[in-house]
């Protein structure tokens, strides 16, 4: 199009404007010239117009042009996509669809047929309702897809509008092969320790002695072999294990069966051998998936060995852990505790010890004990404890009478927040996890914390702690805390309180001696006995009144038996003694001939409440603890909110279904 000898609007209009200017300057002068000059302006004018008309009419045809070009380009751009297109009203019905698509569903008809007819894991609503439009990742015919889409609103009359959906199938199955592929080749980093490999040397004939040590590399090695992994034995207890992530979930599958091949070897050990491992998955690094095998096989240790613990970022999955915690009989770890907490106390100017929430006579127990170590160091102790509860309530009573000075270092869980420093010594007893602490914003506030605990470690965990006694072979905390005070100086001298209540702890946990006992369990208690505890006074501790004997009763009456061994119990009723009745009617439904294991639901506060127990054949740990709980082998409890106790029992029965499940694969 030639622009050259056309006028630009605004030049145009000045040249008109001069010239007409000129025309009638000259008309003054000169009318018949003027009027020639009228003559020739009046032709100019027509012919700008004309020019003006011409080329907008150029211009229009040229857009029309362009447009059905662009158009045409269009039509033929969506028709030859590289991969497929489908066009769906808002009821998921295919209005519309390229030749891709049909390769792709390799069927003929399928105009008017509805999208969740044809790929089944498509849902028109999910699309309909994501705003942010995220791709849908779509499996179908063993091909991967990417599948974006658009909504367009479209003009159905001049009134009404309607939406219509293009789905946009991007063919992603080469990469979703490869992540694949490089997901199952990662590294997993296994530790792997035999718990008691010391106890078995020391009780294994010298004769076989060294055809069991070489059993237990064998069996570790041809584990390792099969599962296509690379071993490598560091110390003589000792293991590191490399597998592929692929070989790890064949592993898992079979629930970590080497804990089972290591307690079968027999070649003339008289005890047997356990195994515990900690693995490490997908960190950033090797470095951090090593990291994360060594939390994890703390963890494992923590929870009592014979056990494995896997590790993903925030993740734990537990597996084993059926059996008993074996006893420790070497006391120098207890003395090596005892000496490091004393350095502590003696460099804090305030000691605060705190148990668990709703405390019971174990934390209640070892709590004093502290107090104890706090006093023969000659520094100020508190107790952070809430208040009196029913589990507490005989003890407490009996504090106020024969030791009313202890009134004085009980504290609210308040006042410790607001006196507590980063130089205070904060003693955790008989509890890990921080949320179930009397005061868990006190954690935050000290930068010297201890825990002595009993319980086998929960993926929850008190972060950081600078002295950490967790002993799951221990009867209860007061057994260990009596131990620390037995070297915390060259003569323990306590107070009748003070030592019955140490005793009563060791008692409430291991039921008058009969659970999770040990030699080192009646060791304390001849401790305790030497420095005044009184069995008769101890058992007066445990006395209860006549409507709890009631509401026992009235528990173990209305049970039922479940899976012919596990016996569960009801107390509806919401009260101070609920969680102590539902304690107390758990053990006694375990004297029913063939109950196992029983478990007693209970009201409290708005929450239920589950206390667990178990004669040691099953664990009403692994049990709870998919409820959110924790505990012991024969000695556990959880806490579920915002449902009924009716819901609560379906719960629990699905969760024993489970756990009696994982023991018949194994």
């Amino acid at each position: 199009m030639d622009d050259k000898n056309l006028f630009k609007w605004k030049d145009a209009k000045v040249y008109l404007i001069i010239i007409g200017c000129l025309i009638a300057i000259i008309g003054y002068y000169k009318p018949v010239l003027a009027l020639i000059w009228a003559v020739a302006l009046a032709y100019l004018i027509y012919h700008y117009i004309r020019t003006i008309h011409d080329k907008e009419k150029e211009w229009t045809k040229y857009i029309e042009g362009l447009a059905e070009e662009f158009d045409s380009a269009t039509k033929h751009a969506v028709f030859n996509m590289p991969f497929s297109l489908v066009m769906l009203e808002v009821d998921g019905t295919i209005s519309w669809y390229n030749t891709r698509f049909l390769d792709m569903i390799d069927e003929e008809d399928i105009l008017n047929k509805k999208i969740d007819e044809l790929v089944p894991k498509l849902e028109v609503e999910n699309i309909l309702n994501n705003h942010k439009k995220t791709p849908l990742d779509i499996k179908y015919k063993d091909k991967y897809y990417k599948v974006y889409y658009n909504v367009v609103d479209i003009k159905k009359t001049v009134s009404t509008k309607s939406n219509i959906i293009m789905l946009y199938w991007v063919d992603n199955t080469s990469q979703v092969f490869l992540d694949n592929k490089y997901q199952e080749e990662k590294m997993a980093v296994c530790l792997a320790y035999v718990d008691n490999y010391n106890e078995v040397k020391s009780t294994t004939p010298e004769v076989t002695r060294p055809l069991v040590l070489a059993e237990i590399d064998k069996t570790i090695g041809a584990y390792a072999a099969t599962n296509n992994g690379f071993v490598r034995k560091y110390e003589n207890d000792k293991y590191l294990l490399i597998f592929e992530n692929k070989d790890l979930k064949s592993i898992q599958s079979k629930k970590f069966d080497i804990l089972d091949r290591i307690r079968e070897i027999d070649k003339g050990n008289t005890i047997s051998i356990t195994l515990s491992m900690g693995v490490g998955v997908n960190g950033k690094d090797p470095n951090e998936t090593y990291e994360y095998a060594k939390a994890s096989i703390d963890i494992a240790l923590g929870r009592g060995g014979d056990q494995a613990v896997v590790k993903e970022n925030n993740s734990l999955s537990f597996y084993g852990g059926k059996t008993k915690a074996i006893e420790k009989r070497n006391k120098v770890r207890s003395r090596v505790i005892s000496h490091a907490l004393r350095q502590l106390i003696d460099q804090s100017e305030q000691v605060f010890v705190m148990g668990h929430k709703n405390a019971d006579m174990d934390s209640f127990g070892a709590s004093v004990g502290i107090i104890k170590a706090a006093k023969i160091r000659n520094k100020k102790g508190y107790l952070v404890l809430s208040g009196s509860n029913p589990s507490i309530k005989n003890i407490y009573s009996r504090m106020e009478k024969e030791e009313p000075e202890y009134l004085n270092i009980i504290i609210t869980p308040e006042e410790a927040i607001k006196m507590a420093d980063r130089f205070s010594l904060l003693v955790v007893v008989d509890n890990h996890k921080p949320s179930f602490t009397e005061a868990p914003e006190l954690l935050n506030l000290t930068d010297k914390i201890v825990l002595i605990d009993h319980h086998r470690r929960g993926a929850e965990f008190i972060k950081d702690p600078v002295l950490t006694y967790l002993e799951p072979y221990a009867s209860s905390t007061c057994e260990l805390v009596t131990e620390i005070l037995y070297y915390m100086s060259d003569r323990l001298e306590m107070t009748n309180f003070e030592a019955d209540a140490l005793l009563a702890g060791i008692t409430v946990d291991t039921k008058n001696f009969t659970f999770q006992t040990g030699v080192r369990t009646f060791e304390a208690a001849s401790i305790l006995k030497r420095a005044g505890a009184d069995t008769t006074s101890v058992r007066q501790l445990f006395k209860d009144d006549f409507n709890t004997f009631l509401y026992k009763a009235e528990v173990v009456k209305n049970s039922k038996i479940v899976f012919e061994k596990i016996a569960i119990g009801r107390l509806k009723k919401d009260m101070d003694d609920s969680i102590l009745i539902a304690a107390q009617a758990a053990n006694d439904l375990l004297n029913i001939n063939d109950v196992e294991a029983s478990f007693v639901l209970t009201l409290f506060e708005g929450r239920i409440h589950i206390s667990g127990r178990s004669l040691g054949s099953l664990s009403v740990q692994l049990i709870l603890e998919r409820l959110g709980g924790g505990g012991h082998l024969t000695s556990a409890g959880t806490q579920l909110e915002g449902i009924s106790i009716e819901q609560a029992e379906e719960l629990l029965i699905d969760a024993i279904d489970e756990y009696l499940m994982e023991g018949d694969e194994e």
